[in-house]
């Protein structure tokens, strides 16, 4: 979710023009869920081109326009994804939202194609901003510097290992893209949490010296 691969974009881009149009249903809905919320401008390309092929057929063409709805989920502010915290823990309600939509379209077109097109809102369970705000302790916005790369797996690393890789410095709020990572380039404010995303609390900290 959310996470459009190469490899996986490639695989359901062929399907979409498979001769079973059932097959071909399931990989239009399918590519619209594997890139939702990233404005990935291959997966984008690729519903425009669909929207001419398959304009002669309607229910295939409902699900274009679905697929690039999730596409730009939020103007690319929202994701869809089960996991929170660092990817640390599962959402089971999230993850049924997901599921319900996915066993429904082995019946597409009893369902979703059907009197039953509501079932799509199952998905809103599982979405949830994919931006860092940083507030002060009364609530309002305060902007810091941030740095932003790809996260490191340092389970079981001795000593103090760099979480992120390949980083860049922004003024928060910023997006954080799946596998993405944040942390505060900063020792003049403290996180009132481990995990930088969503809305996170910062405070002073009472050892900060100017010039550090």
């Amino acid at each position: 979710m959310s996470s459009p691969t190469i490899l996986a974009t490639d695989v359901l881009s062929r399907l979409s023009h498979d001769a079973d149009l059932e097959v071909a249903q399931n990989a239009v809905l399918a590519l619209g869920l594997v890139a939702a919320g990233t404005n990935n401008a291959r997966v984008a390309g690729t519903l425009r081109q669909l929207s001419s092929y398959y304009y002669k057929e309607p229910d295939v063409l409902f699900l274009v326009r679905i697929a690039q709805g999730l596409v730009h989920l939020g103007k690319g502010l929202i994701t869809l994804t089960p996991e929170h915290s660092d990817r640390g823990l599962l959402s089971l309600e999230s993850l049924a939202g997901i599921f319900c939509v996915l066993f429904s379209c082995l019946d597409m077109k009893s369902s979703i194609l059907g009197k039953h097109a509501y079932i799509l809102y199952f998905l809103t369970v599982a979405m949830r901003a994919n931006i860092l705000v940083t507030v002060d302790e009364e609530g309002k916005a305060l902007p810091v510097p941030v740095r932003v790369g790809k996260a490191v797996d340092i389970v079981g690393q001795a000593g103090r290992p760099k979480t992120i890789t390949g980083f860049q410095t922004h003024t928060t709020p910023v997006l954080l893209n799946v596998g993405e990572r944040a942390e505060l380039a900063t020792s003049k404010y403290l996180p009132m949490t481990t995990v930088l995303e969503g809305v996170v609390i910062l405070k002073k900290n009472p050892d900060y010296v100017e010039g550090d």
